[in-house]
C-alpha cells in the first residue's frame, strides 16, 4: 500500500508544474475545459447518443434527407439510425457512431461537404445488412441473403437500392434540392436565463 502511495507521489511530483507556472496552468487548463465544454454543449453532442431522427438535421445540410425521409414509407416505422448504423453489437453501434459522427463534425465543420452527399462504404455496409435485417421474411425468393457489399462490387450480387432507388430517400438528395423544406430547426445553444434575458424567450 506504501509502495504505491509513494508510486503515485512520484507520478504527481512529475507532473506538477513548478512553483512558477502552477497559477498560469491552472488557468490554461480552466480555459481549455471551458473551450471543450462550450464545443460539446454547442454540438448538441449528447443528442447523438440517441436514435431521435431530429438529430440529423443538427447541422443543415441533411435537411433533404431528412425531408425525403420524412415523406417516405419508412418514416412510421424506421428512423435514421435504423437503418444507418449497424445493429448486430452494442460496441459496434456506438463505435460505428463515434467514427461516422467524428467525420461528419470534421466535414461540416470545415465546410467541407460536397453538393451531393454520397453514402461511403461503410454505410452502404450498413444500410444493405439493415435492409436485410428487417425485411428478411421476403427476401428468400430472390436470394438476397447472399448478397453483400462485396459481392456487389465484383458484379456478383445487387444492393437493395438498386431496384429500390427511391427508397426512403429517392434520387433527389442535392443541397439544393429541397431549400423550403419544413425540417426541425437545431434549438439555441443559449441557455434559458440568457435567451430570457435577451427577451427572446
Amino acid at each position: 500500500m506504501k509502495s504505491r502511495q509513494n508510486t503515485i507521489q512520484r507520478i504527481l511530483s512529475v507532473l506538477a508544474p513548478p512553483a512558477a507556472w502552477r497559477v498560469p496552468v491552472i488557468v490554461a487548463l480552466g480555459v481549455l475545459s471551458g473551450i471543450a465544454l462550450l464545443v460539446f454543449r454547442i454540438s448538441n453532442a449528447v443528442s447523438y447518443l440517441s436514435d431521435d431522427p431530429v438529430t440529423c438535421v443538427n447541422c443543415h445540410v441533411m435537411a433533404p434527407q431528412f425531408a425525403t425521409w420524412q415523406h417516405s414509407s419508412h418514416t412510421r416505422v424506421a428512423t435514421c439510425s435504423d437503418c444507418h448504423v449497424p445493429h448486430d453489437h452494442v460496441v459496434r453501434k456506438y463505435a460505428f457512431k463515434a467514427s461516422d459522427g467524428m467525420r461528419h463534425a470534421y466535414v461540416f465543420t470545415f465546410r467541407l461537404e460536397p453538393q451531393v452527399i454520397q453514402i461511403r462504404d461503410a454505410g452502404k455496409a450498413a444500410v444493405q445488412e439493415n435492409c436485410i435485417r428487417c425485411h428478411e421474411n421476403m427476401i428468400g425468393r430472390i436470394s438476397a441473403r447472399a448478397v453483400s457489399l462485396e459481392g456487389s462490387r465484383q458484379g456478383s450480387g445487387h444492393l437493395c437500392w438498386d431496384c429500390h432507388r427511391e427508397t426512403p430517400h429517392g434520387r433527389v438528395n442535392s443541397l439544393a434540392s429541397a431549400p423550403y423544406a419544413r425540417v426541425p430547426h437545431p434549438t439555441s445553444v443559449l441557455p434559458a436565463w440568457i435567451l430570457e434575458y435577451l427577451g427572446e424567450q
